[in-house]
């Protein structure tokens, strides 16, 4: 039975299956060759891959589909792919012989970013598959980082660089902290080759809500400091100074055309009763925000040169440059000066000091100064605050532009109170069920994302179940009766919520006793982590909760005990938990304050610390007796 059940499969698959008993597939080579040359007076640099699978389990059919991107940065020139069934004691070839190119946008933008499509056949536990591709990059200023491991097992990771010996590189390196990786430098005639090999490298652990893999992955990124043709040395990267250069070479002849008269009124009317700058800038970024669609795409040449301003306003869509553009240029006609930033989102991890190039950011906005504060205006959003940065840039690094001049910023991390869900309750006992009533009070970033998901449909059965699932107290018993919104899209104001509800069987009777526990919302529990991750965890902001909750003592009876007041704190959260008699109510307040978007591991086993200690309070109950 066991012969028979090996015969199915070869001996590289049951050797690797073993050593890797909890991996779907392993790599069992990938090699990565760059060469770069000198061509008519510029440089000429071809990237070839090699990638070969071997699929450890029956999840190896979720691998059938892929995709390779390209654009006029990235020319893809060539691509073979097979995969390999094993049958007879021997692997069998099938060759992917269709391949889809398709536009990625479907021409909404004169974009050239595309994707190359296509299936390997008959992919299974024990098959193997091979991609061999080739690119070539036609600005020096693109190379990308290569890496040294994968979320997967990597037997063989070969990188080489073959440069002409005019050609001038540095290379950054990022989580490399042992000597695993064998490197060599070679001069072969006039030539320079770069050699990196990694053999045997284990899987890196997948965990939810890990900061970027960039935190976590060994990699390298190449950056071509300078070349020399002809004698003459000619500068590239190696500074911010030098990306910034480029950068403002792309942006320095946008917007020369006159703005359209439409453009003009409309900016005219939309500030006709500001008094102040202030006013005005934040009246034209609430317009771009609300009548400007963004569509997204990235890494390819209309990814960095904005498109006119009258373009963009006629379309009524645009990308992030396009927004900046049409923000820069309103700003512009209503006599306020704006400036055209860089910026890295926070899953690119790198300083601009760091890694000077392309790579180090994604994105673009407008920043706006007055009185020594800095606004940084991100249209790409809704409901965006006038003063509130965009949550996944906070605590980045900005390169703002100032004509030929730049500087560089940090964006804010907005504190914990500004992100805050407000929430005072009155509930009765009933019969054992618990019927109450609600106001909560929803700031800042929370507010953002319940308005995004509410546009998704606002039919009275959706928003029931919606709210009901946002407002949960209690136990799954809880049903909303009716509610009230204020506020609603409104991008100044806080966003309310009044709502009736019942949850059913919740205070318990035994004898003259009614025992109730008010910790209807035990939200801290959500930010404690499993003992074991290995990883960092990230969160999208800080944050806020106060829950307030009033109890009416039924008539004939008194409070018999309640729980003692709790506080824990350290520099990453505060968490208190209060009781109070007054008059003919138990007053409970719950307050809970974030102070941090990632925690380490260390961190982590802080924060634990702490919520355990409330959660042992959470089990505490009201106890009221009759008179």
């Amino acid at each position: 039975m066991v012969t028979s059940l090996n015969a199915q499969y070869s001996a590289e698959f049951l050797r690797y299956n073993k050593a890797h008993p909890e991996a779907a597939r392993v790599r069992l080579q990938q090699e990565t060759t760059i060469a770069i040359t000198v061509v008519n007076d510029s440089l000429q640099i071809d990237q070839a891959f090699l990638e070969e699978d071997l699929y450890l389990n029956d999840a190896a059919t979720y691998n059938s589909k892929n995709t390779l991107n390209f654009s006029a940065f990235f020319e893809l020139n060539k691509i073979e792919a097979s995969s390999f069934s094993y049958e007879n004691n021997e692997y069998v070839e099938n060759k992917v012989e269709k391949f889809t190119e398709k536009d990625e946008l479907n021409q909404s933008f004169y974009d050239d970013s595309k994707s190359l499509n296509f299936v390997y056949p008959n992919l299974k536990k024990g098959s193997k598959s091979i991609l061999k591709y080739s690119q070539r990059i036609k600005n020096p200023r693109f190379l990308t980082p290569f890496y040294f491991g994968d979320y997967f097992p990597v037997q063989k990771n070969k990188v080489t660089i073959i440069v002409d010996e005019n050609v001038h590189l540095e290379f950054k390196k990022f989580n490399i902290v042992d000597d695993n990786i064998q490197f060599t430098e070679a001069k072969k005639g006039d030539k320079v080759i770069y050699t990196w090999v990694l053999n045997n490298q284990q899987e890196y652990d997948f965990e939810s809500n890990t900061p970027s893999y960039k935190t976590i992955l060994p990699h390298i990124v190449p950056i071509i400091t300078s070349y020399k043709i002809k004698g003459e040395n000619i500068k590239l990267l190696g500074k911010v100074s030098d990306l910034y250069t480029w950068y403002y070479s792309l942006v320095e002849n946008v917007n020369t055309e006159a703005p359209a008269k439409e453009l003009v009124d409309l900016v005219s009317k939309i500030t006709a009763d500001k008094k102040t700058d202030l006013e005005k800038v934040k009246s034209i970024y609430y317009w771009t925000q609300q009548n400007i669609k963004y569509i997204a795409f990235e890494y390819a040449l209309g990814g960095f040169i904005p498109r006119e301003s009258n373009e963009v306003f006629r379309k009524k869509y645009g990308d992030c440059k396009d927004n900046s553009s049409i923000l820069y240029r309103m700003l512009e006609i209503a006599g306020v000066k704006g400036n055209l930033t860089w910026i890295g989102t926070r899953s690119i991890t790198y300083t601009y000091d760091e890694v000077p190039t392309p790579v180090v950011d994604n994105h673009m906005i407008l920043s706006y100064e007055n009185n020594g504060k800095t606004y940084y205006l991100d249209a790409t959003g809704r409901y965006i605050k006038f003063g509130t940065p965009t949550s996944f840039i906070q605590g980045k690094e900005a390169l703002v532009g100032y004509g030929k001049d730049f500087k560089i910023k940090t964006v804010p991390i907005i504190a914990a109170k500004e992100n805050a869900i407000i929430d005072v309750t009155n509930i009765k006992i009933e019969n054992g069920s618990v019927f109450g009533s609600s106001k909560t009070t929803i700031s800042g970033y929370p507010k953002i994302d319940i308005f995004h998901t509410l546009e998704s449909g606002n039919s009275e059965t959706k928003l029931k179940k919606f709210y009901k699932s946002v407002f949960e107290k209690g136990n799954n018993t809880f049903q909303i009766n009716n509610f009230k919104e204020t506020n609603k899209y409104h991008y100044d104001n806080d966003f309310i919520v009044d709502y009736d509800f019942e949850i059913k069987n919740y205070a318990k009777n035994l004898g003259d006793e009614i025992y109730i526990n008010l910790n209807l919302n035990k939200e801290i529990s959500f930010y404690k982590t499993d003992k074991n991750r290995k990883n960092a965890i990230e969160y999208e902001y800080q944050k806020q909760y106060n829950y307030t909750t009033k109890l009416e003592i039924p008539v004939g009876y008194k409070v018999d005990y309640v729980p003692e007041s709790v506080t824990v704190s350290n520099d990453l959260l505060t968490c208190k938990i209060t009781y109070q008699v007054k008059g003919n109510e138990v007053v409970y307040e719950h307050e809970i304050e974030l102070n941090f978007l990632v925690l380490s591991t260390e961190q982590q086993k802080e924060v634990n610390k702490e919520i355990q200690k409330i959660e042992r309070n959470y089990k505490e109950i009201v106890v009221l007796k009759k008179e």
